[in-house]
């Protein structure tokens, strides 16, 4: 073989023991370590800003959260958020099996429902009903300034609106469910009952629980509005202490502490239930 040849034959590989020697450099990423340090000063400015800023007035912050008044308030914004929540979802769920029957007359009403509820702003929608009494003096024989209470107004209200958004997380879910399981369930002749409670809403539920956990919320953090209709919710009887003593910052910054705790322990449930229902599929971070 000439030496042309030879010049043109290529290089034998490396060996794995000088394989084994190179040193893999992982790549320099300065950009994220400078925006990383900025944002954390920036965070901590903010943090010493809030802390240190005597205007914010923390002890009487410190005074207030635990106040009776403010419990009670607090007691009546959760048991607001499980009535309305439990009856929405409710009348959610019949509404998305009206959307998923094959009755035209059923799926338009449920169509319709949901269109109107969604169209109008809940504190329209609150207003309404509590003024509601303009239109409908009597119900049933009576008064309905009587039937209606500021807080029967509020689970009403809160509880069509809410019913709407429900019904199209249901419906979602149950759409997600792969055809073919279900057909496979029917042809080993299980029951409609069976097929709803083994096959489809366990695998319903992995897409229905992100989004009713957010409404859950959602609807914790909604119910404040109800406080323009004079119901003792947590921001309401917020505001009737800084009405009375000027102190508002102080009193909203209660407000915003039980709120934040609360939505972050909700927070922490929703995670474990999505991880149950998560059982079978890819881990939940």
């Amino acid at each position: 073989m000439s030496s042309e040849a030879l010049a043109k034959v290529p290089a034998a590989p490396q060996t794995p023991e000088h394989a084994d020697a190179l040193t893999i450099v992982p790549q320099r990423r300065l950009g994220q370590w400078v925006a990383a340090v900025a944002v954390l000063v920036l965070l901590g400015l903010a943090v010493n800003s809030v802390l240190r800023n005597k205007a914010f007035q923390w002890n009487v912050v410190a005074d207030y959260f635990t106040s009776d008044s403010v419990l009670r308030g607090l007691w009546l914004t959760l048991w607001l958020t499980a009535v309305v929540m439990v009856l929405g979802f409710a009348l959610g769920a019949l509404l998305a099996a009206f959307r998923l029957s094959a009755n035209p007359v059923l799926r338009a009403v449920s169509w319709g429902y949901v269109w109107l509820f969604r169209s109008i702003p809940i504190l329209v929608q609150l207003l309404l009903w509590f003024n509601i009494g303009a239109l409908y003096p009597q119900i049933l024989g009576v008064k309905t300034v009587d039937l209606l209470s500021p807080v029967a107004v509020a689970v009403v209200g809160l509880t069509l609106h809410e019913a709407a958004y429900a019904a199209e997380v249901v419906r979602g879910g149950i759409l997600s469910v792969d055809r073919g399981q279900i057909e496979a369930a029917q042809a080993l002749g299980l029951s409609r009952w069976r097929r709803w409670r083994r096959i489809v809403l366990p695998q319903a539920m992995r897409s229905i629980v992100p989004p009713a956990g957010n409404m859950l919320i959602g609807a914790l953090k909604g119910t404040s509005i109800v406080s323009v209709i004079a119901v003792n919710d947590l921001l309401f009887s917020a505001q009737l202490i800084y009405h009375r003593t000027y102190q508002v910052i102080p009193l909203l910054m209660v407000a915003t502490l039980w709120y934040t705790l609360v939505t972050s322990v909700l927070g922490v449930g929703q995670y474990y239930v999505e991880k149950h229902y998560a059982r079978g599929t890819e881990s939940v971070r």
